[in-house]
Formats: structure tokens, sequence, C-alpha cells
């Protein structure tokens, strides 16, 4: 597990920018490396202008996406393509205007699909997905990035503080029925999962953040603040902007 370093940039559009652009290097240097590319992909505000701001750099530095696997850290549980769907906003922002093989494009299950209602199967359907791709490896393929929000809160992905959810260590993703934000219904990767990724990148804008930073950085209770348990096994940096660092 390794220590968490601060990147912070002045505003959140500075930010985005800095993201996206890190962000492709990353890719580069990891399809470089093993010839393959696994990152997992946030909603949110701050998120979701990073992939606006990626899908532009993209484009401008001829970003070769058919190495590159995209996943998810969490999932509201909604039908297929509803607005409120992290894979929606993910689509409009990055996903429907880069070469990305839709084979290699990983969503969460939606409450539409196969699984019907229930999320605890959504949620071992995509344990399952994680498990095909680590090849035996693992129970999840070792992201090379996890890109993850920070809830005022101190949620990541949807584990809550407070929630069962938050201690379990068995499954790769399981399913949340009583999310304090709603949706109640969620999809979520566990801790372990994101533990298993190279580098996990925590973003944040915005004072109302400020306190969840720090307490992601002090490392504390998980119960307290999920963020703390947030960490990749070679590097993990918390990106923000400098209302979102006010308290550090």
């Amino acid at each position: 597990m390794s220590e968490p370093e601060v990147v912070r940039h002045p505003d959140d559009e500075a930010l985005a920018s800095a993201v996206a652009d890190e962000l492709a290097r990353q890719i580069q240097s990891a399809v470089a490396e093993r010839g393959v590319a696994h990152v997992v992909l946030t909603g949110g505000g701050i998120g979701i202008k990073s992939l606006i701001k990626l899908r532009e750099t993209s484009e401008r530095i001829g970003l070769d996406w058919s190495p590159v696997h995209l996943w998810w850290g969490d999932e509201r549980f909604l039908p297929d393509r509803d607005r409120d769907r992290n894979e929606t906003q993910a689509c409009e922002a990055l996903i429907d205007h880069i070469g990305v093989p839709s084979h290699q494009v990983h969503p969460m299950p939606a409450s539409d699909g196969a699984d019907g209602d229930q999320v605890d199967h959504a949620a071992t359907r995509y344990s399952q997905e994680l498990a095909v791709a680590a090849r035996g490896a693992g129970p999840v393929p070792a992201f090379d990035v996890c890109l993850l929000g920070v809830g005022p809160d101190g949620h990541v992905a949807s584990l809550f503080p407070g929630l069962a959810q938050v201690h379990d260590d068995e499954a790769a993703a399981v399913g949340v029925h009583d999310s304090p934000k709603p949706p109640p219904h969620r999809v979520t990767l566990t801790l372990p999962s994101i533990g298993a990724a190279r580098q996990v990148w925590l973003l944040a804008a915005g004072e109302g953040k400020a306190e969840a930073v720090r307490l992601g950085l002090a490392g504390g209770s998980v119960d307290e603040a999920p963020v703390a348990g947030a960490r990749g096994s070679e590097r993990t940096v918390f990106w923000l902007d400098e209302d979102a660092a006010s308290q550090i």
C-alpha cells in the first residue's frame, strides 16, 4: 500500500486538464510496457469534467484506444442509459467519441438487464467479468489507474461511512441496498479491488470536499471515512483544487 501524495491546482478547470493529460500518459506507458491498459472510471462533477478533457487530449495526441479496457468503480443501479448512470455520462463525455472497442468497455449491470432488480446478482456478474479479465492472476485485473471521486462524507465509489460493504474483503464487487445518497441500490468495487490498482487517483474539487480530503490523507478509520482506505499498490494521488486542499 502506497503513501498518498498531493497534487494541487488552482481551480477545477486546471485540475481536470492536468488529470486528463497525466492519464493519457499513463495509458501510453502501460500499453508500451504490457501491451494493455486497464482504467477504472468515476463519475461526479470533477470526474466527468476530467473525461471531457481526456477526450480533448486524446484527439490532440492521437491516443490509441485499441489496447485499453475501461471499468467503473461504482454505478447507480438504474435502467440502461438512465441519465444518472455514470456509464451514460461517461459515454457522452468520452467513450462515444473514441476508438475503444466496445467489448473492452465494461459497464456495471443496469437494473433492466439480465439480473432484473437483483443488485447482488448484478454485483456477482461484475465480479465474474473482472475475474475473467484478470486471467487467473487474481479476482480483478491489476488496474493501471483507478479514478475515484471523493464525497463530502468521505465516501469513495459507493462505499459509504458506516456501511458493512466498507469491510467486505471477499468479493470483488458488491451490491449496496441502503446508500444514504439516492438511489439506494448501487454496485461498487470493494476496497481490496480498489487496492489492486497500481495507481489510485482521488479527485476532489470544492470547499465542500476539504474535510473529507483531510480525513483521507490522515489514513484514519474507514468506518468514518472510506477514502482513508483507498490506496494504490504503487502510487496514491490526491488530485485537488485549492478549495479542496484548504484543510491540509
